[in-house]
């Protein structure tokens, strides 16, 4: 084999290992940023708990402050954290604020989250993602509750794995000062 022959292998080799490279990152490229403060906040699908379910996103929620929360029924921690979080919203809900709880239950669960969401006299938006595809989508550590807190801008802002007493005074100062920036996704 001559030197020239060897050369045209080896630089279309490096062309296809490049295109390669190239290809993967494109089509891999959510699978390498995390999902952390001051990333955007993914799209998640979760359905509602009417009689017919209609299919929420994130796109429901763009240009609010808005916290999404995982949660269970099965989640010790999420029915004492659930009453802070009803507090917040009814102080801020008219100021933009929203809140929606997404409940990755079981399939089957329709009726016992309808059930918790009563039993605390929630008000704001109660989800469901039996999959739980809402984990992957926000790449949680596995645990609930947790909570990603969206500025109107779509940037995540807070983020906390675990029980969180929202309407606590160092909270409210944060969805005050979110609640006071401009701008939109």
């Amino acid at each position: 084999m001559t030197a020239r022959r060897q050369w045209v292998i080896a630089v279309g080799v490096v062309v296809a290992a490049s295109v390669a490279l190239f290809m993967g990152v494109r089509t891999l490229r959510d699978e390498f940023v995390q999902v952390t403060v001051g990333t955007r906040a993914p799209n998640f699908r979760a359905v509602t708990l009417d009689s017919v379910p209609q299919v929420r996103t994130i796109e429901a929620y763009r240009g609010f402050v808005t916290v999404v929360n995982i949660w269970a029924t099965y989640c010790a921690p999420c029915r004492v954290e659930m009453p802070s979080l009803q507090r917040l919203y009814d102080e801020y809900r008219d100021k933009g604020l929203r809140i929606v709880a997404v409940s990755i239950d079981a399939p089957g669960m329709e009726s016992a989250i309808r059930g918790f969401a009563a039993e605390l006299g929630l008000t704001f938006d109660i989800l469901y993602d039996s999959p739980g595809a809402i984990q992957r989508d926000y790449m949680t550590s596995g645990g609930v509750p947790e909570t990603f807190v969206i500025g109107k801008d779509g940037v995540i802002r807070f983020k906390k794995l675990g029980y969180e007493v929202w309407d606590a005074p160092d909270k409210k100062a944060l969805f005050e000062q979110l609640l006071a920036e401009q701008g939109t996704s």
